[in-house]
């Protein structure tokens, strides 16, 4: 069966998805696999692959159609295989608003917080009350509803200073989220299904030199550094992955997902679930599954076996 490794797209996140694409394409291609990487510049590409193309598609695109159940959606009308999860569970999780509904549906710790939308033209911005907000949590993160990688996120500890957020935030989006600021660590979670059953690999810490983890410090070198598996006790660490299980099976995720969330103290808080997670050698999957033994064809290897039986 011939891989095809599916990366570009057109969004904020092309360079990104180009570094996975060349990082899974190696990996197949160190084991023998019949593999062949294909840059998807925008959906006319992603069209006229899926009328033309026989194999298993392994979907490296973050971001836009790539992520959001669009592409997936496509290739299961195709019935055509692919990595990862089904459409229904890729526009769930990235839309972060939706998301959250759901986790706070089913009792998963969230940050509180509410949903911006962008004025209609020659509407002034409506901007809302966030003093309790403000108040509960001292800082507000600020992101759009629907983007990925960091892009178009800040941090405010003014009243003031939200308009100019969701300016950015709209930049990228129509809709925005504004939650409290979650304070302490800043921790990941890659969950791998084998055998039909969500495993968590080991967990990541990430400590970004100054600021927070945005676009640069987890693309530059040296900017941020990480520790697999994450130093806490052997308590927190179980409610860390029991969390991140259940918002992979809240979401109905498929082969495997990263779980993003802080931990304020021994408390841990979900933030959002990653559905075609980054590839790079920077990126934490792949550290979390040489932590866990495996090398990085090897975790591909688990993907394609369990997206099969999706």
């Amino acid at each position: 069966m011939k891989i095809w490794v599916l990366c570009g797209g057109e969004g904020d996140e092309r360079e990104v998805s180009l570094s996975s694409g060349e990082a899974v394409y190696e990996a197949f291609k160190e084991r023998g696999r019949r593999v062949e990487k294909l840059d998807l510049r925008d959906r006319k590409d992603a069209r006229a692959f899926i009328g033309k193309k026989e194999g298993f598609a392994f979907i490296a695109l973050h971001g836009g159609w790539g992520e959001d159940g669009r592409l997936q959606a496509a290739l299961e009308m195709a019935e055509m295989p692919f990595s990862g999860s089904r459409c229904g569970a890729c526009a769930l999780a990235m839309d972060k608003a939706a998301a959250i509904a759901v986790f706070r549906d089913r009792g998963l710790p969230v940050p509180e917080g509410f949903e911006a939308r962008r004025p209609g033209p020659g509407h002034a911005p409506a901007i809302p009350p966030v003093g309790s907000l403000l108040a509960r949590s001292g800082r507000l993160v600020v992101k759009p509803c629907r983007s990925g990688s960091t892009v178009g996120v800040s941090i405010i500890d003014r009243a003031p200073m939200l308009e100019a957020a969701l300016e950015e935030a709209f930049l990228h989006d129509d809709r925005a989220l504004v939650e409290e600021y979650i304070p302490g660590r800043e921790i990941t979670v890659t969950v791998l299904e084998r055998d039909g059953t969500p495993l968590c690999l080991p967990v990541t810490e990430i400590c970004p030199g100054e600021g927070f983890y945005d676009y640069g410090a987890k693309y530059t070198p040296g900017r941020t550094d990480y520790i697999t598996p994450a130093l806490m006790s052997g308590a927190v660490r179980a409610e860390v992955e029991r969390i991140a299980i259940e918002a992979f099976r809240a979401l109905g995720c498929g082969a495997y997902a990263r779980v993003d969330m802080r931990l304020d103290g021994d408390r841990p808080c979900l933030l959002e679930v990653n559905t075609v997670p980054g590839m790079t050698a920077m990126s934490l999957v792949p550290r979390a599954a040489r932590a866990a033994g495996m090398t990085f064809g090897e975790f591909l290897e688990a993907v394609v076996e369990r997206s099969l039986t999706l």
